[in-house]
């Protein structure tokens, strides 16, 4: 609805007071007769609201005619009204004037009306009222009284006498007053008649208190002490409650307390028994009152909780009587139910309670105090507690009952509801006893038993008790079964079995026991599942409670059908049953024997106390007869535990599998002396007698093999290594059986797994070889072996224990030689290694320097050979682990532990030398984006090591003894003069080795006939290759006549395999050989081969010929003495790769009918050479033969601190090169490589020509007029150098315009010698190098004015706000131009691409170098126009401090250009002068971004590749000529 418009005078804005005039305060608002504008709009809309509404209703009735009439008078009424709207509207636009002059006329006619009024009431006061006004009399008497005194005392006295209250008596006349009052009620009370129920009264404070318990409470005095003054009712206290349905609330309503109180205080009026009178009306008051609340109650709770059928109200007479009904469903004569009434016989006794049928006066009396005489007046109490004594009374009755059939047991009654427990066993849970109650709401008896509430049986004697009871004996006893069935379930519930009551027979077996009907329980073993435990239940005649148990073991056999033919086996007592590969699955069972258990001694084993009771005939002693019985500690098990159930359960799941590994045992032909008990009954043992001998395999393991193969139609073939297996001597064997003390079988279950394993106990007296390990130092040594009974496979565990057996006593077989050997002092053996660890299982040595290095030396049945694992310790490392294959190989090949540990202790030095280089894999080498290990160790043999660096060279590295190494070019083949194609020749390796050579050393390395006298070819190929070989040269015993014979791989009929190379680890890079094995063939040997590295037990070529070396033939060559001086060469080069042709080849090599071309030209067969075992003869050799190119395939011994001083990370021997330290090693070959990748630049490009050198290892190239020699540095040979000069111009030609000076080459020499050819040696720094030397001199001037300024920041000076570094190689900073890694210095379009990386210089207080912002800059050199700018892509983001570079190179193009200077270095120095940093530095964006500080940054030198940039390039196009330059040539940088 539209809202109503208030009246004016009610309307805000509006003044309510007469005459027009605006309230106080609202002068400046709006005039009378206004109103609001939101109003009117209000108003307008409803009656336009209206009258359409009318219009609507009307229009209906009337013609079409009238009806459009109508609509446009509507139509044309709300347009005028809303047109004038709008125009109100638009006047109150402008209505701000008109407010304010309404508001000033509003404010001067208020003050004309002040004025007005005030001469009006002036006059009015002149006219009217100070005519009559006269001043009074002054009362000065009282005036002077109040001023003075502060008080007024005349007053007229009917004042105080009819307002002023009189004096209140005081406290002790209060006091006394009712103390007087007190003795006049007593009075009255003594000399008065008294009921007995009023007995209990109090008198206090004039008035006597009255209380009748659970009725009423009455106050009453007297007003006098007159014995005829009545007595006076002050209070009445209605005590009944309703705490149930009450809410809390009073049952008496204060009107009805009043009419109680009024008719009681007429009848107290001259009535002499008047308290009799008192106690009759309240008495019968509340009584009634009590059945109406016990009525209330009734009523609500059998609309609420119960129905007709439990409680019913039969009568309720108010004030007389209430009867109600219970247990209706029963069928009794009476039925059962309680009256509440009063007493008829005497009205002042409370409400009694009457039950039918008539229960005892005890039991009656205390039902009605606990539900009506009580505080709590309720009749669900009243209800409940004779429901309960007459549950007790039923339940009393039927135990009598019970006691008839079942003695001696004990009943127990209690509990409420009332509840009688019946035990059914014995003993028995309260939790197993069958617990009867009553309904309460019906009365019938209810059955349960607590612990299995899904009986069955239960319903069956809830009916009985509620019926024919003659049935319940019988329940009793299939109850009694029942449960014993239930407490066999709980008992084998941590067992490994199952109990259920049949099984599926096809047939019904004949025992008797196994008739459908007898209570019996079948017991599954989950391990053995052709085994049934059979347990039969009885009852004891004398104690029907206590149950007998019998157990019978059955073997069972499973068939799919009564056609399946069950085999013999299964009849057998520790029979396995074979899983059935048919598809039918075999679900029933047939009985095979059925064994019955003597239940005494199945659970009474040796160990086991026995309380035996004393003879009658035996007398005892009179000290036995003072002492006190001794008490046995006895295992208390609950009662649903049946301790002769599992223990026979558990005798049997664990002895069968003893049973079954006795008989694979017996089979296996292992004798053994059966099952057995421990001492103090602990466990089962099975005692093994003794174990054969490993390789000599018994016959039921033949047989079994035989059967296996014949099966599956294949011939087992044994393994390669099982011809090697070691000897078993005889002495050896015996001594060991000596040590075995006994073999003891166990059972035991993984506490983790919870898996049941065998546990094979093996006693050992002492070892013939003495640890260091403290649990190792008594007589007594335990080895304890595991094996799993998860899959029944006991065969299988046979095996494994014998194959455990044949680890002990293969590696006992090392141990016993060793043992004598270590023994003996001669042989020093133990100042090289340390016993850590004997456990006849495992071997542990300990060696090294300090011994913390360990090797574990086993016996490995899979591969039928011994392996070693390396350990390292806390201060070193064991670099053994990568020749771990190698020394198990020499192991399972010699048996000699003693050549093993001479092995590990010559060569754990140089190997823990060789684990110092470094093995990270680099990328940069030869490509970007493909990483190449730096160093990779190829372990060939345990004397021999392949070393690849960044899989270009390869070094061969040979141990021998006296603490040296033989090394040599890896890449020169031994069969032949050629080169293995995946290696390069390490130019000048000879003479870098030489400097590190102990020309002492080497001389006490060689034999005496060494020199002169050779021994055959293989025994001077052992001295480098055999692992034998770090005892040559006459210093090591172990080679002797007396131990050489069988662990020479030569004596085995000249079997040659294949080398110790691991196949699993086999690389690339290893060189095969390239020869045919036909002659090997032809003489005998069918197997040999040539695959390179040769194996350390393979003939080598030699000078003195292709026989090898063996026993039969240990004299020398006579070839050897006949020769012409290449032999004396040979002599001490063998391994030199002109020494010998190829063993393809029938012919002598070395002899004079041969002739063998020179390595070099001009090189005499007559000349002499340093050889790998003449330290000598290194300082009588020139420079030149040190540096030839098949230097390096002869031999150098170094000394093991030479070796370590090769490979250990020093300094740089350029103290200007400040990088991390690396090793001599590694400089020198990195040094070559780059020598190498730089004569091949030079090949490759065609602005480079080179030059012939008469020096070998010298770089001779020129370009551009200038001549280039890179030479290596002779003094250490780690670091290459770079020679500039100035070529003479032609005789034919002009001499050049311009020359660079002495100076400028000087600082290009240092730039390459720090910057390029520095680590970590990337072959793409050389590219950018060379096509810097390819530029106009006048371009190239200002190139090494940037290389002075990196090399020398200072010459800068103070002006210089960047340092400058230039980029030989692609930074993955930079912009994406080239690709990351490449050469950074591109030519193309007559324009040079260059990056600079350019640091910013400390300015700020506390700033370090480290926190300078750096930037890479790549810059664009334009040769045809002179200018110098920032090379920049489309659409690429760049930073703000790339952007200020841009623009001062764009400037300094503009304003600076000149065109007979080149202006690189200017604007490069300008940049470095005026570029500014941005106060706040933003986020760079992902491709171009302010690089890290100097020296993280990646320049030209230790950037590493992105593989994530892209590939760009700069294609070379046709070039013009240039500003005041010469033409240039072909593009030297374009890519290739």
């Amino acid at each position: 609805m539209a809202p109503t418009p208030l009246p004016l005078e009610q309307m805000p804005g509006v003044g309510g007071g007469g005459g027009g005039y605006l309230p106080a305060g609202q002068e400046g608002g709006p005039r009378i007769n206004t109103m609001s504008m939101s109003v009117l709009i209000d108003f307008i809309i409803q009656r336009t609201y209206h009258e359409l509404t009318v219009l609507a209703e009307l229009l209906p009735r009337k013609t079409d005619m009238e009806r459009k009439v109508e609509i446009y008078d509507y139509a044309a009424r709300t347009r005028h009204l809303f047109t004038r709207l709008n125009a109100l509207v638009k006047w109150g636009n402008s209505v701000s004037k008109v407010d304010k002059s309404s508001q000033i006329m509003s404010f001067l006619d208020k003050q004309n009306m002040l004025f007005v009024e005030t001469a009006d009431m002036l006059a009015r006061m002149s006219r009217e009222t100070l005519v009559r006004a006269r001043l009074p009399n002054f009362h000065i008497p009282a005036a002077v009284e109040v001023l003075t005194t502060g008080t007024y005392n005349r007053l007229p006295t009917c004042i105080r006498e009819r307002i002023v209250p009189a004096d209140a008596i005081t406290p002790a006349e209060k006091r006394q007053t009712l103390l007087r009052l007190n003795q006049v009620i007593q009075h009255r009370l003594v000399t008065g008649k008294l009921l007995p129920q009023m007995r209990e009264f109090r008198i206090r404070n004039g008035r006597v208190t009255f209380e009748v318990k659970h009725e009423f409470s009455v106050a009453l005095t007297v007003m006098g002490d007159n014995p005829t003054v009545p007595w006076r009712l002050l209070d009445i206290d209605v005590l009944v409650e309703d705490k149930e349905t009450g809410d809390g609330k009073s049952l008496v309503h204060p009107l009805q307390v009043n009419y109680i109180h009024q008719l009681i205080q007429a009848r107290l009026v001259e009535n002499p028994n008047a308290l009799s009178e008192v106690y009759n009306c309240l008495h019968y008051f509340c009584q009634s009152l009590q059945l109406e609340v016990l009525y209330t109650q009734t009523l609500r709770l059998n609309y609420e909780r119960l129905d007709d059928n439990n409680i019913t109200v039969e009568e309720y007479v108010p004030g007389v009587k209430l009867t109600v009904s219970y247990w209706r469903d029963l069928k009794s004569e009476l039925g059962y139910r309680l009256t509440v009434q009063s007493d008829p016989s005497e009205i002042g006794r409370p409400l009694a309670v009457v039950h039918v049928p008539s229960l005892g006066a005890k039991e009656s009396a205390e039902v009605a105090d606990r539900a009506v005489r009580s505080e709590h007046l309720s009749m669900e109490r009243l209800i409940v507690h004779t429901v309960y004594i007459r549950s007790v009374s039923r339940l009393s009755d039927l135990k009598l009952e019970f006691q008839a059939f079942l003695k001696d047991v004990d009943f127990n009654l209690q509990g409420t509801p009332a509840i009688l427990t019946v035990p059914v066993l014995s003993p028995c849970l309260r939790a197993e006893q069958i617990h009867i109650t009553i309904d309460t709401h019906t009365g019938m008896f209810r059955c349960h038993v607590p612990k299995h509430l899904d009986c069955p049986i239960t319903e069956e004697m809830q009916d009985c008790l509620n019926g024919d009871r003659s049935k319940l004996p019988g329940l009793l006893s299939e109850l009694r079964y029942w449960i014993t069935h239930r407490r066999c379930d709980k008992t084998l519930q941590h067992l490994p079995a199952t109990a259920c009551e049949t099984l599926p027979f096809l047939t019904q077996p004949e025992q008797e026991l196994l008739q459908p009907g007898r209570h019996k329980i079948y017991v599954k073993l989950h391990r053995h599942p052709n085994i049934v435990l059979v347990v039969q239940l009885k009852e004891k005649t004398t104690m029907p409670n206590e149950m007998e148990y019998t157990f019978h073991l059955g073997f069972v056999a499973f068939q799919k059908d009564e056609l399946d033919v069950i085999d013999d086996s299964a009849k057998q007592l520790v029979s396995v049953v074979a899983p059935s590969h048919s598809d039918i699955p075999k679900c029933y069972t047939k009985l095979m024997r059925l064994i019955e258990f003597d239940t005494f001694v199945a659970t009474h084993g040796p160990g086991t106390e026995v309380d035996a009771e004393v003879s009658p005939h035996k007398r005892k002693s009179n000290g036995d007869l003072l002492a006190p019985p001794a008490k046995q500690q006895k295992t208390i098990f609950p009662a649903y535990f049946i301790p002769e159930l599992a223990h026979v359960v558990a005798m049997c799941d664990e002895k069968i599998p003893f049973m079954n590994l006795a008989q694979t045992l017996s089979k296996h032909n292992i004798p053994h002396s059966g099952l057995q008990v421990e001492a103090n009954a602990t466990s089962l043992v099975l005692k093994i007698l003794a174990l054969p001998q490993p390789g000599k395999s018994t016959f039921a393991t033949q047989q079994q093999q035989q059967q296996q193969g014949a099966a599956a139609g294949t011939v087992e073939t044994k393994p390669s290594g099982a011809s090697g297996l070691p000897k078993i001597e005889p002495h050896v064997w015996d001594d060991l059986m000596r040590r075995v003390l006994s073999i003891s079988v166990r059972s035991q279950t993984n506490k983790n797994s919870q898996v049941r394993i065998w546990v094979v106990e093996f006693v050992f007296f002492s070892t013939p070889l003495q640890s260091s390990h403290q649990k190792e130092q008594g007589s007594r040594r335990t080895v304890y072996l595991t094996y799993e009974q998860a899959n029944h496979d006991f065969s299988k565990t046979v095996e494994d224990l014998l194959n455990d057996w044949s680890k002990i006593v293969y590696l006992y077989t090392l141990v016993h030689d060793f043992a004598e050997q270590l023994r003996n002092k001669r042989l020093s053996l133990c100042d090289m290694l340390v016993v850590k660890s004997y456990s006849y299982m495992n071997l542990l040595l300990g060696y090294g320097p300090k011994k913390e290095v360990s090797c574990n030396i086993y016996w490995s049945v899979q591969s039928h050979g011994f392996r070693l694992t390396f350990v390292g310790g806390m201060s070193a490392v064991n670099a053994h682990s990568m020749m771990r294959d190698q020394l198990a190989q020499h192991l399972n090949q010699q048996h000699s532990l003693t050549q093993i540990a001479q092995i590990l202790h010559e060569t754990y030095s140089p190997l823990s030398s060789l684990a110092k280089l470094p093995v990270l894999p680099y990328l940069g080498i030869p490509r970007p984006q493909v990483p190449v290990l730096s160093f990779c160790m190829l372990a060939q043999s345990p004397c021999l090591m392949r070393l690849t660096y960044q899989a270009v060279y390869c070094l061969e590295l040979r141990f021998r003894a006296n603490r040296l190494v033989s090394i040599r070019d890896g890449a020169s083949s031994r069969f032949e003069r050629n080169v293995v194609e995946e290696f390069t020749p390490i130019q000048g390796l000879k003479a870098f080795l030489s400097k590190y050579v102990d020309e002492s050393a080497a001389y006490r390395g060689r034999a005496a006939h060494e020199d002169d006298n050779p021994l055959s070819p293989m025994g001077m190929e052992d001295t480098f290759g055999n692992p034998s070989s770090v005892a040559a040269g006459g210093s090591s015993p172990f080679l002797g006549t007396g131990m050489r014979g069988p662990q020479s791989p030569r004596d085995s009929g000249l079997r040659f395999p294949a080398p110790h190379t691991p196949p699993s680890s086999s690389n690339p890079h290893t060189p095969a050989s390239p020869h045919p094995s036909a002659p090997s063939a032809a003489q005998g040997h069918g197997n040999f081969n040539l695959t390179s590295p040769p194996a350390p037990h393979m003939p080598h070529p030699s000078p003195s010929g292709l026989m090898p070396s063996s026993p039969l033939n240990p004299q020398p060559s006579p070839h050897m003495v006949h020769s012409p001086g290449p032999n004396i060469y040979m002599q001490s080069h063998q391994d030199s790769p002109f020494t010998a042709m190829s063993p393809a080849n029938n012919q002598w090599p070395g002899s004079p009918s041969m002739p063998r071309p020179s390595p070099r030209p001009g090189q005499s067969p007559e000349h002499k050479s340093t050889g790998g075992g003449a330290g000598g003869a290194v300082g009588g050799a020139t420079r030149g033969t040190l540096n030839r190119p098949w230097a390096g395939a002869v031999p150098t011994l170094l000394t093991h601190e030479a070796l370590e001083t090769l490979c250990r990370p020093s300094p740089h021997p350029n103290k200007d090169i400040n990088l991390q330290d690396m090793s001599p090693l590694e400089r020198f070959l990195g040094c070559v490589y780059m020598r190498r990748q730089l004569h091949r630049n030079i090949q490759s490009e065609e602005t480079l020509t080179a030059l012939n050198s008469t020096e070998p290892g010298v770089v001779l190239f020129k370009v551009d007029g200038l001549q280039c020699q890179v030479v290596l540095n002779q003094m250490h040979m780690q670091t290459l150098h770079l020679k500039i000069s100035q070529l003479p111009p032609m005789p034919d030609k002009l001499p050049p315009p311009f020359q660079l000076s002495q100076d400028d080459l000087l600082v290009i020499e240092q730039y390459f010698d720090t910057r390029v050819v520095a680590p970590p040696y990337r072959p793409n720094a050389l590219h950018s190098i060379c096509r810097l030397l390819n530029l106009p001199a006048q371009v190239l001037k200002d190139f090494v004015q940037i290389m002075r300024l990196e090399l020398k920041p200072e010459l800068g000076g103070d002006q210089l706000k960047w340092t400058v570094q230039m980029c030989m190689r692609m930074p993955p900073s930079a912009v994406p131009i080239v690709p990351s890694g490449n050469a950074c210095v591109v030519l193309g379009r007559m324009k040079i691409l260059f990056f600079l990386q350019i640091a910013r210089i400390p300015y700020g207080a506390g700033m370090v170098g480290k926190d300078s912002p750096s930037l890479v800059l790549p810059i664009v050199y334009d040769i045809q126009t002179n200018v110098t700018q920032l090379a920049e892509r489309t659409g690429q983001v760049t930073s703000p401090t790339m952007t200020a570079a841009s623009t001062l190179l764009r400037r300094f193009a503009e304003f600076n250009a000149q065109q007979n200077q080149c202006t690189l270095f200017p604007a490069i120095t300008d940049l470095l002068t005026n570029l500014q940093l941005a106060t706040e530095m933003p986020q760079p964006p992902p491709n171009q971004s302010i690089g890290p500080p100097v020296g993280v940054v990646g320049v030209g030198v230790g950037s590493s590749p992105n593989p994530m940039m892209p590939m760009q390039q700069l294609q070379p196009q046709p070039q013009g000529p240039g500003v005041g330059y010469p033409q240039m040539g072909p593009n030297p940088g374009g890519p290739q």
